[in-house]
């Protein structure tokens, strides 16, 4: 068994709520084992056998729509990804906030130039496979992650590294 974390896109917004005791109950009912979820921004540690991807990611997105009656993007990372993403030295030397943006798949060229495109004095990204390092340098910033995410096409969400370091620690690679 190999634990994993999915992240779930707007899991609640838009008027939805979902707490999070139904959510761990909704990954259960797909023999998910050792589920537990993680803040109510959609954070969930399961344990798996084998590799987390793209099936196991629609696998769960089929089942909440079925049961949510909505859809809720699922990025899965195992904690290896985690742990690598999390040392991944996207901007050394530089202050801010650090967050992260996660994708199904790694960014294409007209993506990563999309990116490109963001980048402000306050604001710049490293892209490194699946993940968009987000570096937030002042609260001067007005991007939002959902500005981020149209401008690659793609369905995405943001984490705080924070929060991306402190679930590292419950998956305990």
């Amino acid at each position: 068994m190999n634990r994993n974390v999915a992240f779930l896109r707007a899991i609640n917004v838009g008027g939805h709520t979902v707490r999070m005791e139904q959510l761990r109950a909704l990954f259960e009912e797909l023999k998910l084992a050792n589920v537990e979820t993680f803040i109510a921004s959609g954070n969930v540690i399961f344990d798996a056998r084998g590799k987390p991807g793209r099936v196991m990611e629609q696998k769960i997105e089929r089942h909440l729509r079925a049961r949510l009656g909505y859809d809720v993007a699922t990025f899965l990372r195992s904690g290896d990804e985690l742990r690598s993403l999390a040392e991944h030295a996207a901007f050394p030397g530089e202050r801010g906030d650090l967050y992260v943006t996660f994708t199904a798949e790694p960014l294409d060229d007209a993506q990563r130039l999309a990116v490109d495109g963001l980048r402000t004095r306050s604001d710049d990204f490293h892209v490194n496979g699946r993940e968009i390092y987000w570096l937030r340098r002042d609260r001067a910033s007005t991007l939002g992650g959902y500005l981020l995410e149209k401008a690659i096409g793609v369905p995405a969400t943001v984490r705080n590294m924070n929060t991306v370091q402190r679930l590292l620690a419950k998956v305990g690679t």
